[in-house]
């Protein structure tokens, strides 16, 4: 049998290509596809882009980025894709970044320090031009982006880190107001459901109950600690249905947990609120949607995304930035 010959391959269309089928120059070519730096006329660049559909030409990105100094694409680093907070805060932060001319590239750590720290070295060999990092630590380790000279701005961050910018909801007054407006319900045992993280530390929700609690000259109810998963709020919500300790009113670390519970409780025949009031923390859609819908604090997504990315290649301030989270009314807390 005689091999038959594989036919050359057909070379990709180059911007010269796309030129002579516009009738323009090729400096008028970049300007299209660069978005400037000058004007083209509305009936040329329509040509242009005709012409870029018929070749099927494509931008080199590399030769672009080496001759602006910038790639134009942003990092970001969340510890898990599938809880709806971080969900709605990486489309925030993709829309604020568009906005201002960069791609999102968005690595998931799965609630893992080893592999956060693998998509850290990563997105530095990128050379991207900035990274958000979403991190399960509460000091996490920046020395690779450090090295590459590649800001970076701690998302969802609550404490002040010298050096580095970062943006963050206020967790203690939010678990302050949640123990509150419980009070106000006439609750005197309010319990905590605390997500837990491989970061350690005291979480700021926590410390805010605490503080709410005995603001309100409260004695503790019980504090129970599961991952930040709704399979895990569900198993908590069986243990607490069957608990003849059971508080009256649930303060939990994050819709996601809440939503879990909420399950549980239904199935065992615990009625939300009125055996069991329940206040939530992030304010996803999850929460409205939920039934009853949650009373939750909800985080200001937009803003803290905006601001992330103003810190980011805006020239904004390279501080710690903490926004106030806001209390929805709800029917889980008997609203």
């Amino acid at each position: 049998m005689v091999a038959m010959p594989h036919p050359a391959a057909k070379p990709a269309p180059t911007r010269t290509d796309v030129a002579r089928l516009a009738g323009v120059s090729t400096a008028v070519v970049s300007y299209v596809v660069n978005g400037g730096p000058k004007k083209v006329a509305p009936a040329t660049e329509a040509r242009v882009r005709e012409a870029i559909a018929a070749l099927g030409y494509r931008p080199n990105a590399a030769a672009r980025a080496l001759k602006l100094g910038s790639s134009e694409m942003l990092g970001m680093i969340v510890p898990d894709t599938t809880n709806p907070f971080f969900v709605m805060l990486a489309h925030a932060v993709e829309v604020a970044a568009a906005e201002r001319g960069y791609a999102l590239l968005i690595a998931n750590s799965d609630a893992s320090v080893a592999t956060e720290r693998r998509h850290v070295e990563s997105l530095a060999s990128r050379r991207v031009d900035g990274v958000f990092l979403s991190s399960v630590l509460f000091e996490p380790d920046l020395r690779d982006l450090e090295s590459a000279d590649i800001p970076v701005v701690l998302l969802n961050h609550s404490l002040d880190s010298p050096g580095f910018a970062s943006v963050g909801v206020d967790l203690r007054a939010g678990g302050r107001t949640a123990v509150a407006h419980l009070a106000e319900h006439g609750h005197r045992d309010i319990g905590l459901v605390m997500g837990t993280t491989t970061g350690g530390g005291l979480d700021g929700r926590e410390a805010g109950w605490l503080e709410g609690i005995r603001a309100a000259g409260l004695v503790p109810g019980p504090v129970i600690r599961a991952p930040f998963r709704r399979e895990e709020g569900y198993r908590l919500g069986l243990e607490l249905a069957a608990s003849a300790d059971r508080p009256t009113a649930l303060f939990a670390s994050s819709d996601i947990l809440a939503v879990g519970i909420v399950k549980a409780f239904h199935e065992s025949g615990v009625r939300i609120p009125e055996d069991v009031a329940i206040v939530s923390f992030d304010g996803s859609p999850e929460a409205e949607y939920s039934w009853p819908a949650l009373t939750t604090l909800a985080q200001p997504i937009s803003e803290m995304a905006a601001a992330a990315v103003e810190s980011l290649v805006g020239g904004g301030p390279t501080t710690n930035r903490i926004f106030a989270p806001e209390l929805v009314r709800r029917a889980s807390c008997g609203c």
